[in-house]
């Protein structure tokens, strides 16, 4: 049999067989259709070969004829929803180039075309200066691979075939491409780098096909200047110190740098080399759009969003484009920007969500990721063993899914997804009740019970900033505590019950503080990087993180009293925060792993050894748990489903 007979993914096999996913996949488990897996894939990634398929139809002929094809009333395909995001997308659009004074024609301003309708997850699409050429990230082979496509001919190629280190961090810019489009440049990360060598790195593979190189060890991001002479790139160094380097010559030159503990990303040159423009800021959700000239001079901030903001990308000569959240968390979503004016409005409406965004170099072809994902909350014990997939059980919701779970003393409260905002609800025998209305308003983090269960603490973002809460566990009016500081992160209740522990700004000075819950002034126990504490429950230890250096950040301690408490040394991935002691134990369960694939593991903190708790596959990301009394592991879990659109900007 040959490549021209095989069919790669569900959706083919079904479309070959005029049914749908459903019901190809409950033939081939109940009646042996011949559906082939590949052995070294955890996903289940599948194929079939035609002449298989015809022969078995074939033999079944009568029997299959009962079953009516599938209907268009049945639920929506991710192709559906990617053509419905994409209408959106094409509706925002529209919109834009009427409010630019640009003409009306929607057939002559743009097209919109899915690029990819791969099963699982497609991510951080690039595209070549020329346009002709998209490379992304895909799991469509089990693990996530770097893919290539020439637009318009449907054909996908696997660049690293499973050879690369991890690839993705969704905090930057993981691909892109060179100049001439002879080279996809590749974010790479390793965890266990040898000595004295950087554990990121940028690194290059042809685009053709062929052995990965090391283009700029240390490098994180590496964006060139039109002309061609020149590139900007950055490294893991505290603030991103971010350097210059001519095209010929090996000579690199420092420019700029942020403060400590904040970060400078997606670095992107102005059509006319003039400017160079980047995200900068405390990472993920306190970012914004600068720019500054090439020799460094005359760094200046450009919006006023302190969210997510990220991939910035030139539409026109003074046009750039780029993703962000909303002041309440809500996105992120397409916005465009106006580099004279300084004006900025959101292009994209409705439903879809965005997680990368590029351009060619002319601004005609935009690619674009849209992002559908779905949260679950889960459940499992912590043993002495590593825990496998079916060690995980899933815990009933009356709503539709749930993020950042909370233990109480005989309830559990989550978050949940409420229109343009969140709500918090509380799931006590079974039932479930909303504790607040919902708003336009983001949780940061999660909700924190108090130690007698009757009080939770939450932390809201809206445009009134970000606020300190306590609201009765039984519901009503939340209490604002704390009005003075400029909350940062998710807070946690102090062992006595009398006071709430949370980071912050004061004097736009960053402090982790004491806030009484009478409505007492709040006091300072340390001053510095201190985010996400977490008290051990005799309350003589307090753990926290630091705002991290790269893609990783460490965890420290202290005593009561504010005092530095020595700890064997633990780093962890940016993207796994959150850190949970072990009841009535000196040890902590936190996420180890990549930026976006994490386990849980158990660590004590006396002797600084760990050992790992779960392996579970990369269909699911956990991005937040809770530990109870008795040892389990309360978690949410997303499942992701993305595509890559293809943005046609034919008016411009």
């Amino acid at each position: 049999m040959n490549e021209e007979d095989r069919l790669g993914s569900w959706k083919a096999i079904a479309a070959y067989v005029k049914r749908d996913v459903t019901t190809v996949q409950r033939w081939e488990k109940r009646e042996g259709m011949p559906v082939r897996r590949h052995q070294h894939d955890k996903r289940g990634s599948v194929y079939a070969f035609r002449s298989e398929l015809d022969a078995w139809m074939a033999s079944r002929g009568s029997q299959l004829a009962a079953e009516r094809p599938a209907t268009i009333r049945g639920p929506l395909t991710p192709a559906t929803l990617a053509a419905f995001a994409a209408l959106l997308v094409a509706v925002g659009l529209v919109w834009w180039f009427r409010r630019e004074g640009a003409p009306t024609d929607s057939t002559a301003l743009t097209r919109v075309v899915p690029l990819t309708d791969f099963e699982g997850v497609e991510q951080a699409a690039s595209i070549s200066r020329d346009g002709r050429f998209v490379a992304f990230l895909s799991d469509k082979d089990g693990k996530l691979d770097a893919w290539i496509t020439q637009v318009g001919t449907g054909e996908f190629h696997n660049l690293t075939r499973g050879t690369a280190p991890e690839l993705h961090n969704p905090e930057l810019r993981s691909l892109g491409f060179t100049p001439d489009g002879s080279l996809v440049t590749l974010w790479t990360r390793v965890t266990d780098p040898a000595p004295g060598a950087s554990p990121v790195n940028l690194q290059a593979v042809p685009a053709i096909g062929g052995p990965m190189r090391m283009l700029r060890a240390a490098a994180v991001e590496m964006d060139w200047s039109r002309d061609g002479t020149q590139a900007v790139f950055h490294t893991p160094e505290p603030g991103d110190a971010t350097y210059l380097v001519e095209a010929d010559s090996r000579t690199v030159k420092r420019i700029h740098a942020a403060a400590r503990g904040e970060h400078c990303h997606f670095q992107v040159w102005a059509p006319d080399d003039s400017f160079i423009y980047f995200a900068q800021g405390v990472p993920p959700d306190e970012m914004d759009l600068w720019r500054m000239r090439p020799d460094g001079s005359g760094a200046e901030r450009l919006t006023n969003h302190r969210s997510r903001v990220m991939f910035p990308v030139f539409v026109g000569p003074t046009t750039l484009w780029y993703l962000a959240t909303t002041e309440e968390g809500a996105g992120p979503w397409l916005y465009s920007f106006d580099v004279e004016k300084r004006i900025a409005s959101r292009i994209s409406f409705g439903i879809e969500q965005y997680t990368s965004l590029a351009a060619s170099a002319d601004g005609r072809r935009v690619v674009a990721t849209v992002e559908r994902s779905k949260a679950s909350l889960w459940r499992m014990r912590i043993g002495d063993g590593v825990a496998a997939e079916t060690a995980a059980r899933r815990i009933e919701l009356p709503t539709v899914g749930g993020r950042s779970p909370r233990v109480g003393p005989d309830y559990l409260v989550y978050v949940m997804p409420k229109g343009t905002g969140y709500s918090i609800w509380k799931l006590a025998g079974g039932a479930a009740t909303e504790l607040t209305q919902g708003s336009d308003a983001r949780v940061v983090g999660g909700a924190a019970v108090s130690p007698e269960g009757g009080q939770i603490a939450f932390v809201e973002e809206s445009r009134e900033g970000t606020r300190l809460f306590m609201l009765d566990a039984k519901g009503g009016v939340p209490k604002r505590l704390a009005a003075e500081i400029e909350i940062r992160g998710a807070p946690i209740w102090a062992p006595e019950g009398g006071s709430i522990t949370v980071a912050g700004l004061r004097d736009q000075k960053r402090q982790l503080f004491r806030v009484p819950v009478d409505g007492g002034a709040p006091t300072t126990i340390l001053a510095g990087d201190a985010l996400n504490p977490l008290w051990s429950s005799d309350g003589k230890l307090l753990v926290y993180s630091d705002t991290g250096v790269g893609p990783t950040f460490e965890v420290k301690a202290a005593n009561a009293d504010g005092t530095p408490h020595d700890i064997a040394p633990l780093t962890l991935p940016r993207g796994s925060k959150r850190i949970s002691f072990v009841p009535g134990r000196h040890a902590l369960v936190v996420l180890q792993g990549e930026m976006r694939h994490v386990n849980f593991w158990y660590v004590d903190l006396d002797t600084g050894q760990q050992r790992q708790l779960s392996d579970f596959g990369r269909e699911f990301q956990i991005a937040d748990f809770d530990v109870t009394a008795e040892g389990d592991i309360v978690f949410d879990r997303f499942r992701d489903n993305s595509d890559i659109a293809l943005i046609e900007l034919q008016g411009r």
